[in-house]
């Protein structure tokens, strides 16, 4: 790929919100790539209370999301020339900032690329209409808004793991939320009764978001406290976990269409993966030796499944799966051919 040679000292103003690193993660491999990156988080605080307002009731935050972003504005206005406008998931970044910046760099592209389906975060459709190139993860999304489709990747950490002794047969990892304590549940029960070891952590937020979703959400009455952890995974916890897992478990928000993050987590580690996602079967990398769908109704599974070993894909999706093929998207080429046989 040439992205190295395209990025090569390219002023890059960025936007993400944090989740579990992965924007330091794009940083750092941007930077890599030689360009200058000056990331700002999407949203003006990092805390449970500003993630819940801006979803809950925006209107109310609205004054210092808008000040937040004039003061970004006064900060970036006379300093650097910017190649690029990179906004990963637009969910706060206000219109006047976008009006207000184009007029400043007129020669800026602006790039919105969103890891959530707009179900998740219609604030984002709003804000299309700015945007020379708009990706989504979401194949529905794509469709329907007439965008380009470009599904998640891989860290290069996940390159790494190798083939050992095998402590768990089944990994999952993920936020707590929706239907997945009680499919990872089921799913846990056959393994036991199958003399299989599973592995389960499901993530929250925070004791205050628990609380508020075991009250308003009715999925959080089934989940077991004491089986929550408040501690995000670093990503080298996550990758340990993986080194010692042979079959990698997915369960999908059953409101996306969208591959998640451990499925590309899972091939790029060469590992195994039980999916609740029926769209994984479009795409090119998809073997029902690697890959085992289930229904989130009726979960059934197969012990022959977990006794062949994975089968490596062609590398050339595998290299299309990492995140510098996932810039290479971005930046340079969307490479509509070859993702829309996957819609």
């Amino acid at each position: 790929m040439i992205i190295g040679e395209a990025l090569k000292n390219k002023n890059i103003l960025f936007f993400s919100v944090q989740t579990f690193d992965l924007e330091k993660e794009i940083v750092n491999k941007l930077e890599e790539f030689g360009a200058n990156v000056h990331y700002y988080d999407e949203r003006p605080a990092n805390n449970n209370f500003t993630k819940g307002i801006i979803r809950l009731k925006r209107s109310f935050y609205q004054n210092i999301i808008d000040k937040y972003y004039r003061n970004i504005l006064n900060s970036i206005s006379k300093t650097v020339i910017f190649d690029f406008l990179f906004v990963n998931k637009g969910e706060v970044v206000p219109a006047f900032f976008l009006e207000e910046f184009k007029i400043l760099q007129p020669d800026c592209e602006f790039i919105l690329y969103t890891w959530d389906s707009f179900n998740n975060n219609k604030y984002a459709t709003t804000i299309l209409k700015y945007f020379n190139r708009k990706l989504t993860f979401d194949p529905e999304d794509a469709v329907k808004y007439k965008i380009n489709f470009r599904p998640l990747f891989y860290l290069d950490a996940y390159k790494d793991v190798k083939n050992e002794v095998f402590e768990y047969d089944t990994l999952f990892l993920g936020t707590a939320h929706s239907d997945r304590y009680k499919i990872s549940s089921e799913i846990g029960q056959w393994c036991a009764k199958n003399n299989l070891k599973i592995f389960c952590y499901y993530y929250m937020q925070g004791r205050l978001v628990y609380l508020y979703k075991r009250i308003f959400d009715k999925t959080f009455k089934q989940f077991d406290y004491r089986k929550l952890s408040f501690k995000s995974l670093k990503l080298d916890d996550i990758v340990n976990l993986y080194r010692k897992s042979k079959v990698i478990l997915d369960i999908n928000h059953p409101n996306q269409k969208g591959l998640t993050m451990r499925t590309f987590e899972a091939i790029g580690a060469r590992r195994k993966l039980i999916t609740t996602n029926k769209e994984i079967a479009k795409f090119p990398f998809y073997n029902p030796t690697n890959i085992y769908i289930i229904e989130r109704d009726n979960v059934l599974l197969d012990k022959a499944f977990f006794k062949t070993d994975y089968q490596d894909i062609e590398n050339n999706v595998y290299d299309k799966l990492s995140m510098e093929g996932w810039l290479y998207n971005i930046f340079i080429d969307a490479e509509e051919s070859f993702w829309n046989k996957c819609l």
